[in-house]
């Protein structure tokens, strides 16, 4: 079996707000076809359109080569090999980055393909099921630029996403910093405010987690907030300071008794190994498509078991990256949650529509995916219509 062709899909809900801070509004899906006829989709959380340029790019010379270049006629049945033949040549400009994050979404399409030729859930491709019960968090962050109104909204979320069957919940305070989602601006005091509102909603027995989005622009000050939180009973703090403070994030946290959590952006396990031993973090959070695929992620938590440290993976895609993280999750007793933006507690269409087959909570927990492949199909007309919505932008 060989790859015969790569198409590449720049999507864009139709309602999407500029204000929003919030990747979940667009997205970069492939489909990998073989000469066989098997077809597999991935995708990952990039600027779709720098995604596309990374695939289709040509190249004059083996060391800067675009990747449907170097991949087309390989064997999807080996991703591995695939992602080093990959990773070697574009390594003048890849290696960490955009070209990583754009082979993540051709390596889940690879093991969607290999789970398919087999007849197999990718899951059973990658290792022992788990014996413990595989959970997710539902992860909120409403697009309300008011602070009352944006409380209001969270514990209401909160309070949805519990009677749902979600055993966690994480709040996303992003009132200062890079992100500041919905130009909503605060002190950090409303940090706490908020936090303390859906701890009230939610009881004593749903983990909390907050994501404050690199808000924290000292480690004193990161402290200070989480000194603070002390009494709420936090999972973790994902995010407090900027990715490359890695001594900073040392200082935090030996300095805090709550975990602290980061690696969404991470490309490769090596960009992990410094997360894990120089910034001393305790929960790593590999994005699938970012980190380079599930071939990659697999790495990754398999360097984290090695140090001792939790993975939990950044989720903030379609229905096809929460797929590929129930597959990784099934395999994985160090993940005790991944990320889950549930349709009923987001606002993208483009998350809600885009595949069928949704992985499925029943009595607090997420089911072994049981279809081969990674087990989710694309709605062929809301791909038409996002794929539309995206040419609209820039024709």
């Amino acid at each position: 079996m060989k790859i015969s062709r790569i198409d590449c899909h720049v999507l864009v809900d139709p309602d999407y707000d500029p204000a929003a801070t919030s990747s979940a509004q667009d997205d970069i899906v492939v489909e990998v076809h073989t000469d066989e006829g098997l077809v597999g989709i991935g995708e990952s959380d990039i600027n779709p359109w720098i995604a596309r340029a990374c695939i289709e790019a040509p190249g004059t010379h083996t060391m800067d080569l675009g990747l449907r270049n170097l991949v087309l006629g390989m064997d999807p049945l080996d991703p591995a090999a695939v992602w080093q033949r990959a990773y070697l040549g574009t390594a003048m400009a890849g290696r960490r980055g955009a070209l990583i994050h754009a082979l993540g979404a051709i390596d889940m399409a690879l093991w969607d393909i290999r789970g398919k030729a087999a007849g197999k859930p990718v899951w059973q491709l990658l290792g022992e099921q788990r014996t413990d019960p595989i959970r997710a968090y539902a992860s909120l962050e409403p697009e309300i630029g008011d602070f009352d109104g944006y409380v209001a909204s969270m514990v209401g979320w909160a309070r949805t996403a519990v009677s749902l069957g979600f055993q966690a919940v994480k709040a996303e305070a992003t009132f200062s910093g890079p992100y500041a989602n919905m130009g909503l601006l605060a002190d950090d005091e409303k940090m706490t405010e908020l936090l303390t509102a859906v701890r009230s909603a939610i009881g004593p027995d749903i983990a909390l987690m907050v994501d404050v989005q690199y808000a924290f622009d000292s480690v004193d000050r990161a402290q200070r907030s989480m000194d603070a939180w002390s009494e709420l009973d936090l999972f973790f703090v994902e995010t407090p300071l900027w990715i490359d403070d890695l001594d900073g994030y040392a200082k935090l946290v030996a300095g805090s008794n709550i975990k602290v959590a980061a690696g969404e952006w991470q490309a490769t396990r090596h960009e992990f190994a410094d997360l894990i031993h120089r910034g001393n973090l305790d929960v790593v959070q590999p994005d699938i498509g970012r980190v380079g695929g599930l071939t990659e992620a697999l790495a990754v938590c398999e360097l984290a078991a090695s140090a001792g440290r939790l993975v939990v993976p950044h989720v903030w895609k379609t229905g096809i990256s929460l797929a590929a993280a129930a597959q990784l999750a099934t395999v994985t007793p160090h993940m005790p949650y991944f990320e889950f933006l549930h349709p009923d507690v987001c606002e993208s269409r483009l998350r809600k529509e885009l595949v069928t087959d949704e992985v499925s909570i029943v009595d607090g927990a997420i089911q072994p995916p049981a279809k081969p492949g990674l087990g989710v199909e694309l709605n062929r007309d809301r791909l038409e219509e996002f794929s539309d919505a995206a040419a609209r932008l820039y024709s």
